[in-house]
């Protein structure tokens, strides 16, 4: 079975309260998942159309897992603190081996 790699994009945060109360949330819902963190932050330097928006990208051992970890109930518990605090783009992606 192949990876799968979560992948958010922040192109906007209006309150970072917010985020840091779904960010308490999300990790632990995340990890409960089996996802692992791979990076996080900003990018160091972006080349193209790429932006320097804070990213942040997590593995899990399989697509389902990601989808089983976003449609958790401790993920959702994690939306509703974000609420509209952020403007991201949200991916799930299957490694390639």
């Amino acid at each position: 079975m192949l990876k799968a790699y979560w992948i958010t994009i922040y192109h906007t945060i209006s309150d970072t309260e917010k985020l840091a109360a779904y960010a308490a949330l999300a990790g632990p819902a995340i990890q409960a998942c089996g996802g692992q963190y791979l990076a996080r932050g900003v990018a160091n330097i972006a080349f193209e159309a790429g932006g320097t928006d804070r990213t942040v990208i997590c593995a899990f051992a399989s697509i389902h897992a990601a989808i089983k970890a976003h449609d958790s109930q401790g993920y959702k518990k994690a939306l509703d603190a974000l609420g509209n605090a952020a403007v991201r783009d949200v991916r799930i992606i299957e490694g390639v081996e």
